[in-house]
């Protein structure tokens, strides 16, 4: 049978009931290693630490200048013995901990925190991820449909109100193109006439046999100046207004039916993404990506009606306005342009009264703000 070793009294560390280290052994141990060590040596100060028994240091001597003959260093770390350590761990494990505590260890190291911080760049970098990924599926959606392999959703009475809106913007902005050099043209013929009458008038002060033939002209010309003024403006108020309903409440709706056909893509794409994978295989692996396919087509088939619905009454009130517009607008050209030619000026001043047009005189400013009130 194997013996007990021998125990070293120098290593053994008395422990009092409530857990801390007897000091009158600990002095006894440092007297007892003072005499020990040989008295040539002449050590001016000497000191013995110790540490209970759940530090991590060990014991350790610190001992002063060497005094008379030299002699060897003496080691400054004493490693206790092993009987010792075993009783110190016996004991620290034999302590009594009260119910409802935990042992808890402390570790040196960079704190951690719990909540997840989020982190803007993994955001970016999601959402570049996430449009990636949506841009080839409507691209490839795009070029199946032209190709003729793949399949689109098409609603044809949307579809053909929609074509009819795109062919009267294209006839409506050749109507006003149009408008706009007979403007220019009228503007040119108007600024001619009032300088032709302005030539008459010098002519019939300096001519005296030809006063009346020359006074004639001048004020001829001067008044086909001034129903040419007035014809003016209303041809401008009539491109005026057709130039809002073409460049601002058409285009608004045709914005509208662009991403009403953007999103009928998106619809579409998505749409044939999960018919793909209902064809596949149903496993583990293929489930979860069904359910977020069809997760994905729901949203984006919300978003596609709601665009129908949107594009629909946009063009209802569209239909309304425009048929409102024109009808005035119309008969504004046709009356100014008929009284023009006719020569029949109060009819052609009774227009622009009716349809409240003001026309500008050339040659005044505007009134100031003094002068208004």
């Amino acid at each position: 049978m194997a013996q007990e070793s021998p125990k070293n009294s120098a290593a053994e560390i008395p422990v009092t009931s409530n857990g801390e280290v007897d000091d009158s052994r600990e002095h006894g141990f440092n007297r007892d290693l003072k005499r020990s060590l040989p008295a040539g040596l002449g050590l001016s100060e000497t000191q013995i630490t110790s540490h209970g028994f759940d530090s991590t240091k060990e014991g350790v001597i610190e001992a002063g200048a060497l005094q008379g003959s030299p002699a060897p260093p003496l080691p400054s770390v004493m490693s206790p013995s092993r009987v010792a350590a075993s009783r110190l761990a016996q004991q620290g494990s034999d302590l009594i901990v009260p119910a409802g505590v935990q042992r808890t260890q402390t570790k040196s190291g960079p704190v951690i925190l719990a909540d997840e911080v989020k982190n803007p760049a993994m955001e970016k970098l999601e959402l570049v991820r996430k449009w990636s990924l949506n841009t080839y599926k409507c691209t490839r959606q795009i070029i199946s449909e032209k190709l003729g392999r793949g399949s689109r959703t098409v609603d044809l009475e949307l579809e053909a109100q929609i074509d009819i809106l795109r062919d009267n913007k294209k006839k409506y902005e050749n109507i006003l193109r149009l408008a706009q050099t007979l403007s220019t043209q009228l503007f040119q013929m108007v600024h001619t006439q009032r300088q032709l009458g302005d030539a008459f008038a010098d002519l019939s002060l300096k001519s005296l046999e030809l006063h009346e033939e020359f006074g004639y002209n001048a004020d001829t010309q001067k008044l086909l100046a001034k129903n040419g003024e007035t014809l003016l403006g209303a041809i401008n108020f009539f491109i005026a207004s057709v130039n809002t309903l073409v460049n601002k409440t058409i285009e608004d709706t045709l914005m509208t039916v662009k991403q009403y056909e953007s999103a009928r893509i998106e619809y579409d794409a998505y749409r044939t993404d999960l018919e793909e994978l209902n064809l596949g295989p149903r496993d583990a692996n293929t489930l979860p990506k069904i359910e977020q396919s069809q997760h994905l087509f729901q949203a984006h088939k919300e978003k596609y009606d709601k665009m129908r619905n949107d594009v629909s009454i946009k063009l209802k009130f569209l239909e309304e306005n425009k048929v409102k517009v024109l009808h005035n607008q119309l008969v504004l050209f046709h009356n100014a342009i008929a009284a023009y030619f006719a020569g029949n000026q109060k009819q052609l001043e009774q227009t622009l009264k009716q349809f409240h047009i003001k026309l500008k005189t050339p040659g005044v400013d505007a009134p100031s703000w003094l002068e208004e009130q």
